[in-house]
């Protein structure tokens, strides 16, 4: 149909989106000193770096991927295990399992990187999270990707 607006959103303003349709989550944002392209190297290498900004997934291995659609199997620190499924695009990442939701998107913000995080345990059959200490580790993982550019 033609006529019809479309708009067109950045990865941080999807994941915002999304997050907000999700009961429990909460993004912490920042704005990360270091060019979009360095900061998501550090943010799509799932089977990489991505574990030392989200601590918490200790390994993360892909199974399958078909464009921008992806399916990972995650071990927590804890030894517990994740199915992950969902999209890994430029700018933006959102995965899902029946447990575990994460959310990561960034966009290019002056000199710098605007970067989001959205991330918790899932409530199986709904769409909520435990919203239990999510914010304070969202900051966190966005301290360490800081960390990380600044150690580059």
């Amino acid at each position: 149909m033609t006529g019809w607006p479309q708009a067109q959103l950045d990865g941080v303003r999807r994941l915002h989106v999304m997050a907000a349709a999700v009961r429990g989550a909460t993004v912490a944002e920042r704005l990360v000193d270091a060019p979009f392209a360095q900061v998501w190297q550090l943010l799509q290498d799932l089977e990489g770096s991505f574990g030392e900004i989200l601590p918490d997934m200790r390994h993360v291995r892909i199974l399958r991927r078909e464009g921008s659609q992806v399916e990972a199997l995650a071990r927590s620190r804890y030894g517990m295990r994740a199915l992950l499924r969902g999209e890994l695009s430029e700018g933006y990442c959102w995965l899902q399992s029946r447990f575990l939701l994460i959310g990561v998107a960034a966009r290019a913000e002056g000199a710098g990187t605007r970067v989001a995080i959205t991330a918790g345990v899932r409530v199986p059959g709904r769409a909520a999270i435990v919203p239990v200490g999510v914010r304070r580790e969202a900051a966190r993982a966005l301290g360490r990707l800081q960390d990380l550019v600044a150690g580059d």
